[in-house]
């Protein structure tokens, strides 16, 4: 799957622009992001391999991905150490150590705020269930509601105006402290951010929980379960829960996999230099061999949680049986 995305990516960012009339050397000017004459542009087009066949451009940088690669740009040579997801000549870095500098903030942004949805959308989902068509239940799904149709940038930056401008409660933009420095400041630094995002997230599972408990307390096992004189907490947590979870983890996998792979909006809003920052200023500098890496570090993260919940179907569901 990693192999199949990055070749259609590769072909995306590097072969379309053939198709749409762009030379190698007006690519090569735009990819470097300076104003070069046009015997310039054909030097480091030249120097860059652009006249090469795509299939051996697309060959050398899945090459460097496991052996490395160097990187002529002009002052000199830069080695690009494996794993190199490419080098970028507009900042002159290669794409992998600026990368993995930004990761701990969209990893902390991520989890944060996934345990936060987790908790608080599956909590409300089953309260809604048990008491369908309480005050409760009709507050709970019109927040939830909502929740669904209030974009980020429109919470976080009502949120940042009143609980960090106005009231001065919560941290300001931009604010990060690593985990490992001071966890009381990290916890701090994130948690409009983590409520923000957990919240159009929350909203979700809230409606999916309550969908599925609803289903699921009318089965002819529930009835059972209570005709045995189990407590009703276990009823509803080891019968009810348990066979609800399924359709939740399958989009949890999915939803954290995206953010892992950069919260984008969220970041953008709340003016943190993650992954998902670094996607947005490369895509503005028109820095594709960033943009290219990326999408691959979010595509790895999205098929590392699918295979996570695959295995984990056979734990909450007792039907699912591992081979």
């Amino acid at each position: 799957m990693l192999f199949v995305i990055s070749a259609i990516t590769f072909l995306i960012f590097f072969g379309l622009p053939r198709l749409s009339g762009a030379s190698p050397a007006s690519f090569a000017a735009r990819y470097t992001g300076k104003s070069l004459s046009e015997q310039q542009s054909v030097d480091i087009a030249k120097r860059l391999g652009f006249y090469d066949p795509l299939y051996e451009q697309y060959g050398r940088w899945a090459k460097a991905v496991f052996v490395g690669a160097d990187y002529n740009y002009g002052a000199g040579v830069e080695h690009c150490p494996a794993p190199c997801l490419g080098y970028s000549y507009i900042t002159q870095q290669p794409v992998w150590p600026d990368m993995t500098g930004r990761l701990p903030v969209t990893l902390s942004l991520a989890g944060g705020a996934a345990v936060i949805w987790l908790v608080g959308g599956v909590a409300v989902g089953v309260l809604s269930a048990l008491r369908r068509g309480s005050i409760f239940d009709r507050s709970a799904m019109g927040g939830a509601l909502a929740g669904v149709s209030l974009p980020i940038f429109f919470t976080g930056l009502i949120a940042l105006y009143y609980f960090s401008y106005k009231l001065g409660w919560t941290a300001p933009g931009g604010t990060y402290t690593p985990l490992t420095q001071d966890p009381v400041t990290w916890a701090y630094d994130l948690i409009l951010p983590w409520i923000c995002l957990a919240f159009l997230y929350a909203a979700t599972y809230a409606r999916l929980t309550r969908a599925g408990m609803l289903d699921t307390m009318g089965e002819d096992y529930i009835r059972t379960a209570r005709a045995k004189g189990l407590r009703e907490r276990n009823v509803v947590v080891a019968h009810g829960l348990r066979a609800a979870l399924t359709p939740i983890i399958t989009v949890f996998g999915l939803d954290l996999g995206l953010l892992l792979g950069g919260a984008i909006l969220t970041e953008s809003v709340f003016s943190l230099q993650g992954v998902g920052k670094m996607a947005i200023d490369a895509i503005t500098a028109s820095d594709l061999p960033k943009v290219m890496g990326v999408t691959m570090l979010a595509t790895f993260f999205i098929v590392i949680s699918n295979l996570v919940v695959d295995v984990l179907y056979a734990v909450v569901d007792p039907r699912v049986r591992v081979a």
